[in-house]
C-alpha cells in the first residue's frame, strides 16, 4: 500500500502561478487548468506568499525574508529603540543643565 507522494514545485513556478492568477484577465481556475494543478493550490500559494512563510517563499523583490533575516531585523529594531530613548534622555538632561547655568 503506497502513499501518494505530493509533488514539490520550485518557488519560481509558484510565484509565477500566483502572479498569473492575480492578473485581471485570468482566474485562478483557468491558470490552474493550464498548469495542470488544482485551483486550491494557487490559493494556498497566494496565502503563503502573503505571509512569506519560511517554508515556501523566502525572497520578495530581492529582499530575503528568511528567519535569520527576521531575527536580525528584530534585534536591530530593539537597538534603534534603545538608542532613541538614550538620545531623548540626553536631550532632556542637556536642556536641564543648560537652564541651570543661566
Amino acid at each position: 500500500m503506497a502513499r501518494n507522494k505530493t509533488k514539490s514545485y520550485p518557488e519560481s513556478f509558484r510565484k509565477e502561478a500566483v502572479r498569473l492568477a492575480d492578473l485581471p484577465e485570468n482566474t485562478a481556475a483557468d491558470v490552474a487548468e493550464k498548469l495542470g494543478i488544482h485551483v486550491g493550490q494557487i490559493y494556498n500559494w497566494r496565502n503563503q506568499f502573503k505571509r512569506l512563510s519560511g517554508k515556501q517563499f523566502n525572497t520578495l523583490d530581492g529582499v530575503d525574508y528568511s528567519k535569520d533575516e527576521s531575527a536580525e531585523m528584530r534585534a536591530l529594531r530593539k537597538e534603534v529603540k534603545q538608542l532613541r530613548e538614550e538620545r531623548d534622555f540626553l536631550k532632556k538632561a542637556t536642556a536641564y543643565f543648560a537652564k541651570d547655568t543661566k
